[in-house]
C-alpha cells in the first residue's frame, strides 16, 4: 500500500476525491537508499580498494567514508526530497504533478489528450510491490508531454491506468469483445538467435571485454594471452574459433534478452476498447494502445526471422511517441517474432477483420524496379572493391588479394538481395486498408487505414523518370508518419493513390489525350 503520509492514495476499490493532492510512495526512500547501496558497492567500492593501497590512517577513513557512505546518504536524502516535494492528482479534466525542492515544476495535462498510461517495473519495485507511472499524450515535445510518478504501489499505479484510460465507449465495430488475443508460446524462443540482436551482442561483448580490461590496465596482458592460445594455429583458424566463439555469446545474450523481455507476454482487449500488452521477466512492462488511436499494423520480417517463416507485429496508431529519456525501442510491439500465420491471426483479431489485410495479393512492379535495385547492389560492392584494387596495386598485393574476395563473395549476395527485394516489392488496397510492402533484409509489410492518409509526396528522380518508376509516401500522424511505395510504375502508381484516398491526389493530376489517357503528376 502506499506511504502513510496525509493524502496518500487509497485502495483501489476506494474512490479517490477528484481534488486531492496525492504523494508518491513513502518507500521510494528504500528504494533510492538501494540505489546509492548498489552504486557504492559498485562503484566506489573498487575504487576504495585501489585508493586504500596508497593512504592510511586518516585518509584511508576518508576514502572509505566518500565513497561508500556518500553515495548510500545521497541516494537516501534524494528519495526523502523526491517523496516529501512531490505531488499529483488527476482532476476532472487534468492530470497535475508539482514537483521539485526549490525550484517547483508545475505540470498539467488535459485528460482527453491522454493516450497511454505505461507501468513499469524493476526487480526492485517488483519486490517491494511498486511501480513506475508514465502518463502520456503521445506528442513530440519531450517531457512537457508526459507526467512520470516513481515509485507508487502496483494498486495505485492500476487505478490510475482504469481511470485515465477509461472512455466508456465500445469498440470500433461497435461490440465491446474483450479478451486475450495472444499469449506466449516458449517455442517462439527459437527465432531469438536468428535476429540481429546475436551478432550486435556479440560485437558488444567483445568490445566491453577490451574496455573493461583498459580500464584495469590489463588490456595487453589479455591481448597477449589470446595470443598465446593461437600460437601455433594458422590464421584463418584463428579468425574463425574467434567468430564461433563472440556468436556463441552473442546467441546466449540474445536468448537471455529474449526472455527478459517477453516472458508472461500477453495481448488483451479491455472493455472500452483499449489493447494492452503485459511482458517482462524481471522488469514488468504494461503498455496501452487506444484502439481508436490505432491506424493499421505493420508485419515486420528481419531477415533471419524470415528465413524461419516468422514475423512481428507493430501497431501503428498515434499517441505512442517515445520521450528524449525513452530507452524502449520496442514501445508499439503488439507481437513479438513469431510463426508467419500466428501474427497473421493476431493482426486480424487487433483490426476486428475477418482477414489479416497484410497477407492481401498486391500489384507487383515493373522490371525496371529490379534492374535500379541490382545496379545499386553491384555499386555497393565494386566500390570497395575497386578501392582495394587501387590500394593493394599502389602498397601490398595483399589487398588484391581481399578485393578478389570480396568480389566472389560479395557479388552473388548482392545480386540475391537484390532480386530478393524485387520480389517483396508490392502494392495494394484491401478493403479499407491501403498495404505496400518493401525491404529485404527487414521487409516490413504496412496496412494503413485509408482514412489515416492525410497526404501523398511523389517523388521521381531523374533516373526513375527515364525508367517511368516512382515513390508515393503516405503520410499520416500515426506510426512512423511516412509509409513508402518504391519505384512502382509511374501511371500505375498514381492511380493507386488516388483508388486508395479519393479525392486527395486527384487535384495535383493531369490526364494525357484520349478518354482513357493515364494520369501523371503536375
Amino acid at each position: 500500500m502506499s506511504g502513510g503520509a496525509p493524502g496518500a492514495p487509497a485502495p483501489a476499490e476506494a474512490p479517490v476525491p477528484a481534488d486531492l493532492w496525492l504523494r508518491l510512495d513513502r518507500r521510494r526512500v528504500l528504494v533510492f537508499t538501494a540505489l546509492g547501496a548498489g552504486l557504492a558497492v559498485g562503484a566506489g567500492l573498487p575504487t576504495a580498494l585501489a585508493m586504500l593501497g596508497r593512504v592510511s590512517g586518516g585518509w584511508a577513513v576518508a576514502v572509505l567514508f566518500g565513497w561508500l557512505v556518500l553515495p548510500l546518504a545521497a541516494g537516501a536524502l534524494t528519495g526523502y526530497v523526491g517523496w516529501r516535494r512531490t505531488r499529483y492528482r488527476i482532476g476532472p479534466e487534468r492530470a497535475e504533478l508539482h514537483t521539485g525542492l526549490l525550484l517547483v515544476k508545475r505540470r498539467s495535462l488535459a485528460r482527453e489528450r491522454i493516450r497511454s498510461v505505461d507501468l513499469t517495473a524493476n526487480v526492485l519495485l517488483r519486490v517491494l510491490g511498486l511501480v513506475k507511472v508514465r502518463i502520456g499524450t503521445g506528442e513530440h515535445s519531450g517531457g512537457e508531454s508526459t507526467l512520470e510518478l516513481d515509485p507508487v504501489s502496483r494498486a495505485e499505479g492500476e487505478r490510475l491506468r482504469r481511470v485515465l484510460l477509461a472512455r466508456g465507449a465500445p469498440g470500433p465495430d461497435g461490440a465491446d469483445r474483450t479478451g486475450e488475443l495472444a499469449a506466449l508460446d516458449a517455442a517462439w524462443i527459437r527465432y531469438a538467435p536468428v535476429s540481429f540482436v546475436a551478432p550486435a551482442l556479440a560485437g558488444a561483448a567483445l568490445g566491453g571485454l577490451l574496455q573493461l580490461s583498459d580500464w584495469f590496465g590489463v588490456q595487453d596482458e589479455v591481448l597477449h594471452w589470446a595470443g598465446d592460445r593461437f600460437r601455433d594455429t594458422p590464421l584463418g583458424w584463428a579468425v574463425l574459433a574467434v567468430v564461433v566463439l563472440a556468436l556463441v555469446v552473442g546467441v546466449a545474450g540474445a536468448l537471455g534478452l529474449w526472455v527478459e523481455m517477453w516472458w508472461n507476454y500477453r495481448l488483451e482487449r479491455e472493455p472500452g476498447g483499449t489493447l494492452r500488452v503485459r511482458r517482462g521477466l524481471f522488469t514488468s512492462r504494461s503498455l496501452s494502445i487506444e484502439e481508436r488511436r490505432l491506424r493499421g499494423v505493420e508485419l515486420v520480417e528481419p531477415l533471419g526471422v524470415r528465413l524461419c517463416g516468422a514475423a512481428r507485429l507493430d501497431a501503428i496508431a498515434t499517441g505512442l511517441a517515445r520521450g528524449e529519456d525513452d530507452e524502449h525501442a520496442d514501445h508499439n510491439t503488439l507481437l513479438p517474432p513469431a510463426p508467419r500465420a500466428v501474427a497473421a491471426e493476431v493482426a486480424a483479431r487487433v483490426l476486428r477483420e475477418p482477414a489479416a489485410p497484410t497477407g492481401a495479393a498486391l500489384i507487383p512492379h515493373p522490371p525496371a524496379a529490379r534492374g535500379r535495385r541490382v545496379r545499386w547492389a553491384l555499386l555497393a560492392v565494386l566500390f570497395p572493391v575497386a578501392l582495394l584494387a587501387l590500394l593493394g596495386a599502389a602498397l601490398t598485393p595483399v589487398l588484391l588479394y581481399g578485393a578478389a574476395g570480396v568480389a566472389v563473395l560479395g557479388v552473388p549476395l548482392a545480386v540475391a538481395l537484390a532480386l530478393d527485394a524485387y520480389r517483396s516489392l508490392g502494392h495494394g488496397v484491401d478493403g479499407a486498408y491501403l498495404v505496400a510492402r518493401s525491404g529485404t533484409v527487414r521487409r516490413a509489410t504496412v496496412a494503413l487505414q485509408r482514412g489515416g492518409v492525410i497526404g501523398w509526396t511523389v517523388k521521381q528522380s531523374v533516373f526513375q523518370r527515364r525508367a517511368g518508376l516512382l515513390t508515393l509516401t503516405a503520410t499520416t500522424a500515426a506510426g512512423a508518419g511516412a509509409y513508402s511505395v518504391r519505384d512502382a510504375a509511374e501511371a500505375e502508381g498514381l492511380a493507386f493513390a488516388a483508388e486508395a484516398v479519393p479525392g486527395l491526389l486527384e487535384p495535383f493530376l493531369i490526364r494525357r489525350p484520349g478518354p482513357d489517357g493515364p494520369a501523371e503528376a503536375r
